[in-house]
Parts: structure tokens; sequence; C-alpha cells
């Protein structure tokens, strides 16, 4: 059970809201799985204090980069903000653009790369693994 289920199921009151100015939280790096490439993060999630129930995270992949194929032991969901793509999950590819949502299940294993001449920007929720157990 989560920590904040647990508060709330005792009785008691959440925590304060959390409110977060990406620009706080930007950084240049190699994407993860494979660092393919380089990409802008934005690590938003990262500002919330624990407990927190998943993560939220922003992420531009420069033209060339991608989001390494890599197995994921929760569900996840990538949604497109601009530029095109490509998402893979178990060999499986379909194409991605502004306004599309990508719901990869667990157990697949994933990726993302960025297709065309603009930067993928996306945002990436998944549960976080520390507030579950």
């Amino acid at each position: 059970m989560s920590a904040l289920l647990a508060l709330f199921l005792a009785g008691g009151a959440a925590p304060a809201m959390v409110v977060i100015d990406e620009t706080a939280t930007v950084r240049e790096e190699a994407p993860p799985h494979g660092a393919i490439g380089m990409s802008t993060a934005y690590r938003i999630s990262d500002s919330v204090p624990a407990p927190r129930s998943f993560e939220f995270r922003k992420r531009a992949l420069h033209v060339g980069a991608a989001i390494g194929v890599h197995p994921i032991d929760h569900d996840e969901i990538y949604y497109v903000l601009s530029g095109t793509g490509v998402v893979h999950s178990d060999g499986d590819e379909k194409e991605v653009k502004a306004g599309t949502a990508a719901w990869l299940y667990k157990g697949a294993k994933v990726g993302i790369r960025q297709t065309g001449s603009e930067p993928l920007v996306l945002i990436i929720a998944y549960p976080n693994k520390a507030a579950s157990e």
C-alpha cells in the first residue's frame, strides 16, 4: 500500500500540493537505455518530496536520439507534445506524432526513437516502484 493511501485511510491530511517550474529541472544528457544521441531532460517529479506514487517527466529527444529498447516492470505512457518518432513494444513499431500517446504494458520491451527534422518532445509517466513497496 502506498504511503499516501495509508495516510488517507488513516484519516490524515494529504500533503500540501507542489508546483514545479520545469526550467528548474532541465538538463542536457544522453537518453536512458543506450545513450543514443542527446536529449533535454526535464526531471519534473524529482522535485516532489517523497513519498510520490508516480514519475512524470518531459524529454526532448534531439535529432537522431532514442530511448533504447528496455524491459519495463510497470505500465508506462509516452505522450507526444511535438515532433515525430517511432515507438517500439515487443518488436511492434508504430509512428507517433504530436497529440498521440503510446500506452506500454508491464512485461514488454519498449523504446522510442526520434524521426524527422525536429526534436521529439514527450511526456513520460509511470508508477514509482519505491512508493508501491
